[in-house]
């Protein structure tokens, strides 16, 4: 196949995946290029998807087969997409490789890491918990291959866990690489951040320990977690018996995210579906401006709604602030359909945070038009399509036929038809 044909996906998540996937398995040939040390994006930190509440594990284990197994498909972890020239059938793309400083002699067995003694803040647990500087990035990790934090290379403990390895799989002089492509087509699917809701100063989180946003909260529930799925007060460690959903912080609010995602009352639904499982004589109170449920998802917030223990209450939550009492937080806002004033003292609160798209911060020169949230809203007659959450806040099933498309676009993109 001649390289003009091949396709270049930028964003290694669930979108990402499907792309590559879908298209190579049509018989073009694709290069996945995403920035962590693992595919799986988004949806590998997930502890359960909604309505079926079953993990991630099986989709993502399916789809990293389908790689494994297609000679079609190669793809680089610590990546990043430098710069983009010429057009549709025909692109130049310049890709930056971080060093891992681990090669692909490695089995996983995890010697580097006991002879590691530095400790650095846990990405992939949103810096709840602590791990070796020389780490697996989880245990389903695609690649399989452990990492050196940068902050150790040139050290002695970097020299002991090269020495640990009894594989040559530790490389400390690896140096960072520059690699060019030639392609038909180009895939963006860079995904979406959390938005920040430190911003909404008056909710609390960053303020509180016993705050956390609802990807935070996710991470807390999963067995993989900083807790080992135990959902206690980040505070002192007790059991949590009563949990606060306080939905759109920062959402649908001209200061900070004007638009709904769309998602966030589902997440906020099935994560009170962890509370509830984790302790049957536990308490969620979620607070919503509305519910947004529609269609297949009506019955999923229906049978949720139907838990005694589970209180659905529509208010704008104006305040959180620590219980000095109980060493919990007590939620202040506005009772809207029975009037009067909500005040509720709670374990944990749980901020339900918006999605920003991964082009909202930096956006790429490239041919792609963005709205004011920078929403990619068209790429025109280009071969840069757009994947999954760069265009509009989706869940993962919405993602997935999105990224289909896409596949279809770029498969007609590279072949010039």
């Amino acid at each position: 196949m001649s390289d003009n044909r091949k396709i270049m996906v930028v964003g290694g998540g669930i979108s990402g995946l499907t792309v590559a996937v879908e298209a190579a398995e049509a018989g073009a040939e694709v290069v996945i290029v995403e920035r962590n040390p693992y595919l799986g994006g988004r949806v590998a930190l997930l502890n359960q998807y909604f309505p079926k509440l079953c993990p991630p594990a099986c989709g993502l284990e399916i789809n990293f087969r389908r790689i494994k197994q297609n000679p079609s498909i190669s793809f680089h972890t610590l990546a990043e997409v430098e710069s983009i020239t010429g057009g549709p059938g025909n692109y130049e793309v310049t890709v930056n490789l971080h060093p891992r400083y681990v090669n692909d002699n490695c089995t996983g067995c995890g010697e580097c890491a006991k002879a590691c003694t530095s400790e650095i803040p846990n990405p992939f647990n949103y810096e709840m918990d602590k791990i070796k500087a020389a780490y697996l990035p989880y245990p389903m990790a695609y690649p399989f291959k452990y990492v050196l934090d940068p902050s150790i290379i040139g050290t002695d403990e970097a020299r002991q866990c090269a020495d640990a390895c009894a594989y040559a799989a530790i490389d400390l002089d690896m140096q960072p690489v520059k690699l060019k492509y030639k392609v038909g087509a180009v895939v963006w699917a860079t995904g979406w951040d959390p938005y920040d809701a430190e911003k909404v100063d008056y909710l609390g989180l960053g303020k509180y320990p016993n705050v956390l946003s609802s990807v935070m909260f996710e991470r807390l529930a999963a067995a993989g977690g900083p807790t080992n799925g135990k959902i206690v007060r980040p505070s002192d460690g007790k059991p949590v018996t009563t949990v606060a959903f306080v939905q759109c912080a920062g959402s649908r609010d001209e200061n900070h995210l004007a638009y709904c995602s769309g998602i966030c009352c589902l997440a906020s639904l099935k994560q009170a579906t962890y509370v509830r499982e984790h302790n049957p004589e536990s308490k969620a109170f979620i607070y919503y401006i509305d519910v947004r449920a529609m269609g297949k998802y009506e019955d999923f917030y229906t049978k949720v709604d139907q838990d005694e223990n589970i209180t659905l209450i529509k208010s704008k939550i104006a305040r959180i602030t620590e219980d000095r009492e109980t060493g919990g937080l007590l939620i202040e806002g506005e009772d809207i359909i029975n009037g009067g004033h909500v005040k509720q003292v709670v374990d944990i609160a749980v901020l339900a945070v918006g999605m920003v798209p991964g082009t909202a911060k930096v956006k790429p020169e490239l041919p792609m038009e963005y709205d004011d949230f920078g929403f990619v809203v068209s790429s025109g007659e280009s071969g840069i399509i757009p994947a999954g959450c760069v265009k509009a806040p989706m869940e993962v099933a919405a993602s997935i036929q999105d990224a289909t498309a896409a596949a279809l676009k770029a498969i007609q993109s590279a072949m010039g038809r």
